[in-house]
């Protein structure tokens, strides 16, 4: 027994040994400990809780708070502000000692990252629309770190905040997710939060030169053109500027969002003609449908009677917002959230002069419009590249991001500076709303709440923080109640790039970027059914057929998926 006993003895100090001398010993916080950190532990206690497994009810990050820089790539050129310049991102760095460098494309983004791909040489985080071919290229390519994979191995409290059903929702045939969306709203939300549900297509007019028309129906082609005639007739000129009757969204290679756009299959025009994208369970082609087309020739006598500027076909984004904040369009069939910062310069400068949502172009019957609201999409996904410099410490980060207090921390900002609880409520300091609501640009550089950074959004979450919304947003906001519908069905249903079917639909889709222009310029009806004609046929002898066939079985499996997250 004595024998035994030292043998155990012996061996049970060699243990002791071995695991003090492995133990890692998590860096100490650097500056102040914040409040919501955990407390300093005895070294006895931090070797035995740093030996075990990460526990899936406490947050990882306040495990080390030391300082530490992430690379962020943003899709997005247009996106103007930097991390650390803010009261709001400097509070999060202190608190999680994470600090971001954006790394934002100079011109186009895709050129931007097909090189960082093709190079492997992607940077910490990457946030892109979740309908980017570039998505697929950094999944399939195997440049991407699973998530489910890491918070297994360094936390697990990202599945307590992460929502299961998005999880499953961009989980790979391998069972994996590699990418977390914001804005993301699941048929569960919708049951929860559905009433709420904002659209951002919306028709806009200018208040006061709409209201000295006569507010003039739009809804019919007859009234939509004599609208267009009677205001460039009333008003030639803004400012010493040319009036612009009508506008849109920029041009691209795929399309146009007001009209169609086939890298999402979105279409501004087709909501408001409440056009149905499945009928008796196949996929619908709204393109080639009778009021789609109608409407299409409504454009293309506009411009026949010079009521569409030559601008609207080359203008991007940046020369769109300048002549919206010089209030030089009449109408714009436009997403409303993209013009916030020009609308508050109008109503600064005239509360009259802003633009208003009003009922735009409908179908034959009249009916209202099927806008589309929030999708278990998303808008944006964000990944983590195999090259990050610290996978604990980026998987932790997007763990903190995405849960309450890290939507809390970027919504309201830190509090006694941009919030505080008021009436026994936390909300925007009155100063603070009042800038935001009146200087977005301005608001972003001196807090940087309220979705300043909105890469990990939770339009969701926030509501319990949101303040009621004031003009020149309410009115656009309250008109899409009651019109939205989710159509998360019809999401991810294109085939991979580099598939036969993916291949047919980029040819299609630069086909139709050619094509639209065309329509819209063509001098005659008999012209522009020709040229609808040519594109038909070059489309089906591209492969439609084939794409179309691929897109249905995706469709059919997202009506399934979609119906089990509601079990």
């Amino acid at each position: 027994m004595r024998k035994w006993l030292s043998i155990a003895l012996v061996l049970s100090l060699m243990l002791a040994i071995a695991a003090c001398s492995g133990s890692k010993k998590e860096p100490a916080a650097s500056g102040g400990s914040p409040a919501s950190s955990e407390p300093p532990a005895s070294s006895a206690g931090a070797d035995a809780s740093l030996s075990a497994s990460p526990a899936a009810d406490e947050p990882g990050w306040k495990s080390d708070t030391s300082p530490i820089t992430f690379d962020w790539y943003l899709n997005f050129a247009w996106f103007p502000n930097k991390w650390g310049v803010d009261p709001t991102s400097q509070y999060v760095t202190k608190k999680t000692g994470v600090n971001i460098n954006f790394i934002v494309p100079a011109g186009n983004e895709n050129e931007k990252l097909n090189a960082m791909i093709a190079a492997n040489d992607l940077p910490d985080f990457i946030t892109l629309g979740w309908w980017e071919e570039g998505v697929k290229k950094m999944v399939e390519g195997g440049l991407v770190e699973s998530l489910t994979d890491l918070a297994k191995e360094y936390d697990p409290y990202f599945f307590k905040v992460a929502d299961p059903a998005k999880l499953s929702w961009y989980a790979e045939p391998d069972g994996k997710t590699y990418m977390y969306p914001n804005s993301s709203s699941s048929p569960k939300d919708y049951e929860k939060y559905g009433s709420k549900f904002l659209s951002n297509q919306t028709f806009e007019v200018r208040k006061d030169m709409y209201e000295a028309l006569g507010k003039p129906d739009m809804r019919t082609p007859e009234g939509f053109l004599n609208a267009l005639r009677m205001a460039k007739e009333k008003f030639p000129q803004v400012n010493g500027q040319p009036l612009i009757p009508i506008g849109f969204h920029e041009f691209g290679d795929v399309g146009n969002y007001s009209f169609i756009d086939m890298s999402q299959d979105s279409s501004y025009l087709s909501s408001f003609l409440a056009l149905p994208r499945e009928k008796d369970g196949k996929l619908y082609d709204r393109l080639t449908d009778p009021e789609f087309v109608r409407w299409l020739k409504v454009f293309r006598q506009a411009n026949q009677e010079g009521l569409i500027s030559k601008d609207v076909f080359v203008d991007k984004r940046a020369q769109m917002e300048e002549k919206i904040a010089q209030g030089r369009y009449f109408a714009m069939l436009y997403q409303r959230t993209d013009f916030a910062a020009q609308q508050n310069v109008l109503y600064a400068n005239d509360p009259n002069s802003v633009y208003i949502a009003v009922d735009g172009p409908a179908n034959a019957n009249l009916d209202p419009p099927t806008l589309t609201g929030p999708a278990i999409s998303g808008w944006t996904v964000t990944l983590i590249s195999k090259k990050v410099k610290d996978k604990e410490r980026a998987i932790k980060f997007l763990s903190y991001l995405i849960s309450e207090e890290g939507q809390k921390d970027l919504y309201l900002g830190e509090k006694g500076v941009s919030y505080d609880t008021i009436d026994g409520k936390d909300q925007f300091l009155p100063e603070v709303l009042k800038l935001r609501d009146t200087d977005r640009s301005a608001f972003d550089k001196k807090y940087g709440s309220s979705l300043t950074f909105w890469m990990q959004q939770d339009t969701n979450m926030i509501l319990q923080w949101q303040p009621p919304s004031v003009e020149p947003f309410k009115q656009l906001e309250d008109w899409t109640l009651g019109k939205t519908k989710s159509y998360s069905e019809f999401d991810l249903i294109n085939p991979p790039a580099n598939s036969k079917e993916g291949i047919a639909l980029t040819k299609i889709a630069n086909e139709w970027g050619k094509a639209l222009p065309k329509l819209l310029l063509a001098k005659s009806d008999a012209d522009f059914d020709q040229i609808m004609a040519d594109f038909i046929a070059k489309r089906d002898k591209l492969g439609y057929a084939d794409v179309q066939a691929f897109r249905q079985k995706k469709y059919e499996e997202n009506i399934k998926k979609l119906a089990e997250f509601m079990k």
